[in-house]
């Protein structure tokens, strides 16, 4: 199956943005700049664990 480019690299690229907004976020102020540095930040830790979790398709 052939996929487009925004199927290879839409997710990483969203994670990328996350980790950015996140990493400004944490640098701007306190209050709510920390609460969506947490969710920003927190988001690509809590995709990779579950897919680190997440189990292997059968093979046929």
């Amino acid at each position: 199956m052939i996929r487009t480019p925004s199927q290879i690299w839409g997710v990483p690229v969203l994670l990328a943005v996350l980790t950015t907004i996140g990493l400004v976020s944490a640098l701007l102020g306190d209050g709510v700049w920390d609460l969506v540095s947490a969710v920003a930040l927190g988001a690509p830790v809590a995709v990779g664990v579950w897919y680190s979790l997440r189990r292997a398709p059968a093979r046929r």
